[in-house]
């Protein structure tokens, strides 16, 4: 069990989450580096989204806590927690007819009060995260007007707007093709270099987990199986018992992290018969 929380960005003690009297997440002890770039990987259904979720208090907790640096999560306000954690969910919706701009803004709503108002600081913030999601020519578009993956940049850029220290993302390569991907990740790892922002978010792409991680947690049925660097968690044993799925692990001749080629059905039949022959 993890005592030192402040040594951490986010810990959990005994945490217990559910849906609808169904258990996803069960006893369990985590702890998110300050600094780093933490990455949940599993198989669909596993918990990573609903931990996603308790980390970012959208769900509560049936049991244990979640710590947020030394205090429990539980007792911040809505808004404390909202300037130090940035939360995009799998899914999000907005209004019909809100343009990009104006979601975008949301992002800055933790920053207003009573007596401080829009100031030049939120219309830089605001700014500045839809030129970094290269979505400045579609501020004024209707979110409706906009493919799924100018959508996807257009949550991004509000998240980034929040201006946290921490952010929690899911899945936030939804809908990206290739290239945009790979733009956002590259901004995710600038950020987390240049800002130590923290950062923790859900990728089903193994090969890209490995190369952008700092810290992996395999996720199997609601539990931690491993977590560490990615060269100690990325085997072929946990592909394996985590994905159900043969695989071989080398060395990514680009990166130099761990690449995982996972082996089908169709190799494993025409390999079976070159062995035959």
């Amino acid at each position: 069990m993890i005592t030192d929380t402040t040594a951490y960005a986010l810990t959990t003690r005994k945490l217990k989450l559910a849906y609808e009297g169904k258990v996803i997440i069960e006893s369990l002890d985590l702890a998110i580096p300050t600094g780093k770039i933490t990455i949940l990987v599993g198989p669909n259904g596993c918990g990573k989204s609903t931990l996603l979720k308790g980390l970012g208090r959208l769900l509560k907790p049936k049991h244990g806590v979640v710590y947020l640096g030394s205090e429990s999560i539980a007792k911040l306000s809505s808004k404390a927690i909202a300037k130090r954690l940035g939360l995009l969910p799998q899914g999000p919706t907005a209004p019909e007819g809100l343009t990009v701009r104006d979601l975008v803004a949301q992002g800055r709503y933790p920053h207003q009060g009573w007596l401080q108002q829009w100031s030049k600081d939120d219309e830089k913030q605001v700014n500045w995260a839809l030129s970094i999601t290269q979505m400045h020519e579609f501020s004024h578009y209707a979110l409706d007007n906009l493919s799924g993956g100018q959508r996807q940049r257009a949550w991004i850029a509000m998240t980034l707007a929040q201006d946290t220290e921490i952010l929690l993302l899911d899945e936030p390569t939804t809908y990206l093709d290739l290239a945009h991907q790979m733009e956002v990740l590259d901004l995710l790892y600038d950020l987390n270099q240049e800002q130590g922002r923290t950062i923790v978010m859900v990728l089903h792409d193994l090969n890209q987990a490995c190369r952008y991680g700092d810290h992996l947690v395999a996720i199997r049925d609601g539990r931690v199986y491993k977590q560490g660097h990615p060269e100690r968690v990325m085997t072929e044993t946990m592909v394996q018992e985590v994905f159900g799925l043969e695989s071989q692990i080398v060395s990514d001749p680009v990166a130099g992290t761990p690449l995982c080629i996972p082996i089908g059905r169709k190799v494993i039949q025409a390999r079976d018969v070159t062995w035959k022959l």
